[in-house]
């Protein structure tokens, strides 16, 4: 395939696209496109990003818009690669697993800094130059390692999943209770997160339903083995859940399955 045959948003998201002819400098690009996206986006979540908002945003019209961005699947393959670009990059470690540690916990964190991320249809979106250097960083930690190319593609691919698994948990939950205590307390849609209060937030957790369940609804004549599991465990925590600790405990047993597949494959 010559570079010519190669699909246009593709040429967009690398910068192979045509130079403009000489004349005046247009006002509008497809940076200043791409980050007004990310601005409404954050301000109203992905749902509200569409090329007429975008334009209105920045005083022009949607047409003008399809001359720099085709279409809102090419928007958002480039907004994905700008929210990469944002991100920082962590420092190559000493080893691998402190490396892919770090490499996970930043996108996580960056992930639940912005939910809509969690929005983007990235199993279909074409990768970009800034995405595919995280995925370069990856395979940088992985150097040495006794795998083959495809098995490390394979991990770094597990641990892309759990970055989506882990914060799609954290956002919903939260998502959920900030909901619920806006509804109980007849505040604004609107109302942000930050200024609601952290106890009403911890008493709607979608966890405290569940403890609901486990402890009145499904009885250990039924559910025998969680009963005396969670017997064992004591009582269920009555604050916000910290989210550093159970990014901690999730990401540690994937890495820790991991390195015994490293180990067991170096033997």
């Amino acid at each position: 395939m010559g570079e010519q045959e190669i699909p246009s948003t593709l040429r967009r998201l690398w910068g192979r696209t045509e130079r403009p002819r000489r004349g005046p400098k247009a006002s509008l690009s497809v940076q200043r496109i791409v980050a007004a996206a990310a601005q409404l986006a954050d301000a109203e979540g992905l749902g509200a990003v569409s090329m007429a908002r975008v334009a209105e945003s920045l005083g022009f019209s949607a047409m003008a818009l399809y001359r720099h961005v085709a279409s809102k699947d090419e928007l958002l393959a480039l907004l994905a690669d700008h929210l990469a670009a944002e991100l920082a990059m962590p420092e190559h470690a000493d080893d691998w697993r402190s490396g892919l540690e770090a490499w996970t916990r930043v996108q996580i964190v960056a992930a639940l800094a912005r939910p809509w991320f969690l929005d983007l249809p990235l199993a279909v979106l074409p990768p970009g130059p800034h995405r595919m250097r995280w995925m370069e960083a990856a395979f940088a930690m992985l150097r040495g390692v006794g795998l083959t190319g495809e098995e490390k593609l394979a991990i770094i691919g597990l641990l892309a999943q759990h970055v989506l698994a882990e914060a799609r948990v954290q956002s919903e939950a939260g998502r959920a209770a900030a909901a619920d205590v806006r509804r109980t307390r007849g505040l604004p849609a609107d109302t942000s997160e930050s200024e609601l209060d952290p106890a009403d937030l911890a008493a709607a957790n979608p966890m405290h339903d569940f403890e609901a369940v486990l402890r009145h609804l499904a009885g250990p004549g039924e559910y025998p083995e969680m009963a005396a599991a969670l017997a064992e465990a004591g009582p269920f925590p009555t604050g916000t859940p910290d989210v550093d600790d159970e990014i901690d405990f999730g990401l540690g047993i994937v890495l820790d399955g991991v390195e015994a597949y490293v180990r067991r494959r170096s033997a």
